[in-house]
């Protein structure tokens, strides 16, 4: 990780629980964090609980949905910090609508934040890292195992086929910056059930059947340890995937 002290990590989704774990993870380590969110408030809040952290947090409003927020976002991050070295995609967003009577607005928000607000977002990073010659860059989607597996349950069909194409993007991408012969790297995060505010937006009240159930869950905090094992590999190590289930765990 010592290479990356000092550089510029921009996190998406960076207001609360996996985002807001990753930030503070990469403060710790020296890093400068734009943590970009709707709610920039809470992302403030997030950088009082690491005052002595050496890394420096740049909270900045954005919404991934929208190509013009994203794209404000790249511009002011190129003129205040010169551009993106580390990109982790982390805004994400599951509803729960079924095939035969979902409606179109929900897998359109859907499929704007996970697939093309994340499909943005990486186009903007890596042509900044082209640009500046940057080639340790490193770029990294938090994923889900729903990308790995079909749907359980129809309601989530919209969010697995999101992840899979995550999945199928972050293949693309690899083999792009190989054909460049550029040596920035890219992986994927694909956890299972984490405790986020993920639950919230759903009509079933997930997070509380799971926890009656005494379901297996992991924390935030797991995810973001998983990130600082990817970038910390050295440089002639590209770790493309790495799958993370709570010990204990059925559903899947």
């Amino acid at each position: 990780m010592e290479r990356y002290a000092g550089r510029v990590a921009l996190v998406t989704g960076a207001s609360s629980g996996i985002g807001a774990a990753i930030a503070q993870a990469l403060l710790r380590r020296g890093l400068k964090v734009v943590g970009l969110a709707r709610r920039v408030d809470m992302v403030k809040e997030n950088a009082l609980e690491l005052k002595d952290a050496p890394g420096t947090l740049y909270p900045l409003q954005g919404d991934v949905s929208s190509e013009e927020g994203i794209l404000c976002a790249f511009k002011w991050i190129k003129e205040n910090l010169g551009g993106v070295d580390v990109l982790i995609n982390n805004a994400g967003i599951c509803r729960e609508s079924l095939p035969s009577t979902g409606q179109t607005a929900e897998w359109k928000r859907i499929l704007d934040v996970n697939v093309l607000g994340l499909s943005i977002c990486t186009r903007e990073a890596v042509q900044s890292m082209l640009d500046r010659g940057v080639d340790d860059g490193f770029i990294i989607h938090i994923s889900s195992i729903f990308g790995h597996i079909m749907p359980l349950d129809p309601l989530y069909s919209m969010y697995h086929a999101s992840k899979h194409a995550v999945k199928t993007l972050l293949e693309g991408l690899r083999k792009d910056l190989v054909a460049r012969k550029s040596k920035i790297r890219c992986g994927e995060i694909s956890p299972g059930l984490v405790k986020t505010e993920l639950f919230h937006a759903l009509k079933k009240n997930t997070l509380e059947v799971l926890e009656n159930m005494r379901m297996p869950i992991m924390e935030s905090e797991d995810i973001a340890d998983a990130v600082i094992y990817m970038l910390s590999q050295p440089p002639r190590v590209q770790v493309c995937d790495i799958i993370l289930r709570p010990t204990g765990d059925l559903l899947n």
